[in-house]
Parts: structure tokens; sequence; C-alpha cells
């Protein structure tokens, strides 16, 4: 990654979001996040950017917004020049039996993880020079669903995958590339390794442990930089064997 880059992390004011927005930094890139509500969180982490020796901004977007989710991608290239990283990463999950999700339930999810990753990638795209980079974070649960509840958030994030496959055909030819990271289970606040949920979670991975969230962005920085040019349309799990 060249030392002019900039990266857009959405929801990344905690969890695989920060991770990844410090490891993109550590590599060379400024880095914008979006946050809902913890603006100190936020501050924290771009804090931890600028301590890096780079340029950090944080955005209040609510990707389930259509507006916030574009006027993010605007004021990241207002705030530091330009974009050439975009992170899909923020996501909303509502797990439950079927016969309980609402409406409500169901427009929440899909406006999150499928039309707030379909907007910010396309307003990016617009703003994006050849090597550009869309990397969107899907989940395990695509690819095996290890037992009821999981319906509408497996829903949400498979339609991910054909997103990620019909932008690299879409924006090949301009140098861009598109790509698809799922995570197994990972340690973070919403889903701790200490949690009641823990131990189901462990043994479904061949490894038999959570993941962490620096080993996410260790992937999503690869196909960030130069060495990953010739991928793209592509899916990795970093999952510790989940779906093996």
């Amino acid at each position: 990654m060249n030392g002019n880059a900039v990266a857009l992390v959405t929801g990344g004011s905690r969890g695989i979001g920060a991770a990844t927005a410090l490891r993109l930094a550590r590599d060379g890139a400024d880095v914008a996040i979006t946050y809902v509500s913890d603006a100190a969180a936020a501050a924290e982490v771009v804090g931890k950017v600028e301590a890096l020796g780079r340029r950090g901004l944080a955005v209040r977007a609510d990707a389930g917004d259509a507006e916030q989710a574009v006027s993010a991608v605007e004021e990241t290239v207002r705030g530091l020049g330009r974009i050439d990283v975009l992170v899909n990463n923020a996501g909303a999950g509502v797990l439950g039996p079927l016969e309980g999700l609402t409406l409500a339930d169901v427009d929440r999810v899909l406006a999150v993880n499928v039309r707030g990753a379909f907007l910010a990638s396309q307003a990016a795209a617009g703003r994006m020079g050849s090597g550009g980079r869309i990397i969107t974070i899907g989940t395990c649960m695509t690819q095996r669903v290890p037992g009821p509840g999981g319906t509408l958030y497996a829903t949400s994030k498979a339609a991910l995958t054909g997103l990620t496959k019909a932008l690299a055909r879409e924006l090949g030819g301009r140098g861009i590339t598109a790509n698809l990271v799922h995570p197994g289970p990972v340690d973070t606040d919403m889903n701790p390794a200490d949690g009641p949920y823990a131990g189901p979670q462990s043994a479904m991975t061949a490894l038999g442990r959570f993941g962490t969230p620096e080993e996410v962005a260790a992937m999503v920085a690869f196909l960030a930089g130069a060495e990953a040019a010739y991928v793209t349309g592509a899916e990795f799990s970093v999952d510790g064997g989940h779906a093996a």
C-alpha cells in the first residue's frame, strides 16, 4: 500500500473494524472510520491511527440509512482527499427463531448488511482509480449454518457473495478489485471468547478456539495491498476451520 492511500472502514470504532483500521494505518494508509453512537470509542481509534503517523477521521454514519451510507464516502473524500480502499465492515444481526422475526428485524438487517454495503461500494467505486479495493466482511454462517436461529443473518450475508462477484466483473476493467472475507467466531465485545456461548462456538472450529480481530484484519490488509492485485471476486475464510 502506498503512502498516499486512503481507506474507509465502516463500523470501525470497535472489534474487527477497529483492528482493521489500525492494521491499515500501520501498513501506510490514512484511515476514516464510521460509527453510530459511541463517539468516544471512535475518537480513541482515530487517536491510535494518528499515533501511528497517519491521518484519521471519524464519521458518524449509520450504514442502515441510505443517505448516510453514501455520505460517509463523500466525507472521507472531503476530509482525506481521496478513497482507495473501502472495507464494508458495518453489520447488524438479529438471531432467533424464524417465526419470531419481525418485519422491522428484516428491514434493519437487510438495510445495514446488504443495502448499506451496496450503496457504499457504489459511491466508493465512483471515486476510485486503478488499484482501488473493495473488501466486504461476511460471515462463516454463509458457508455453514450450525444450528437454528440464523436465517435472517445468513440470508443477508449470503447476498454479499453476489455483490462481490458482480463488483469484480463490473470494476475489473478499471483495475479495481472486490473480495469477501468470512470471519468465524471472533473475540469481540459483542461475542467474547469467555462468553456464555463461547464453548459451543469454539467446538465448531477445527482449531478449537476463537479468532482475534487482528487475524481477520491481516487478511483484509493483504487484500488491500499490492500483492493481491490479481485477486478479485474471491471469498476468504478466516474461521479456524468452521466450514471444514
